[in-house]
């Protein structure tokens, strides 16, 4: 969000869809802040590594995910974001979901807070984000721009989570014997 934001500051003079929609992105940088060292913590609270976690390299599934984003607000237009944040917005965990991957997984609850907070906050963002939507001059170039990013958003997300490898990451014997067939 934030190379978003900063894009539209750049094309703001001359594109009124870059100003119309730098606020949203101005507005939850702060929100979206260190979810992923709340994340790294929960790992950590699942006996793994930060340190390690960070030295895997990421595999060309999640480069895919994050890459197009950035390839297409600095070569294209950051409205594009919008249909990345819409698919990861748009459907958050319920309770319940949460429950059951804490209970399949025998990881400690303290795991899954980054997940519990997310879905306990993006229903309402995904309100903000089609109002927001709906609020923008989109024309049709800019409503098909954003589809192709939900549908981009889509397929490598699907793709990067076919790809996990708990196994990679889980070293622990105790771990490994607890959560893991």
């Amino acid at each position: 969000m934030q190379c978003a934001l900063r894009r539209c500051e750049e094309l703001g003079p001359i594109d009124r869809l870059a100003r119309e929609v730098a606020p949203y992105y101005r507005r939850h940088i702060d929100e979206e802040r260190d979810h992923d060292h709340w994340t790294l913590e929960d790992l950590a609270s699942a006996g793994l590594d930060p340190k390690e976690v960070l030295s895997i390299i990421p595999p060309p599934d999640v480069a895919q995910l994050a890459g197009a984003q950035y390839y297409w607000i600095h070569h294209h237009h950051p409205i594009m974001l919008m249909g990345y944040i819409a698919v990861l917005e748009a459907f958050p965990p319920t309770k319940e979901q949460v429950d059951t991957i804490r209970d399949a997984s025998g990881l400690p609850e303290s795991a899954f807070r980054t997940l519990r907070m997310h879905g306990e906050l993006d229903p309402t963002h995904s309100i903000e984000i089609d109002d927001t939507l709906n609020a923008l001059p989109l024309s049709r170039m800019d409503n098909e721009m954003i589809g192709l990013s939900v549908l981009q958003t889509c397929e490598s997300l699907a793709e990067s989570v076919q790809a996990l490898r708990p196994r990679d990451l889980m070293k622990s014997d105790a771990i490994r014997s607890s959560v893991l067939p």
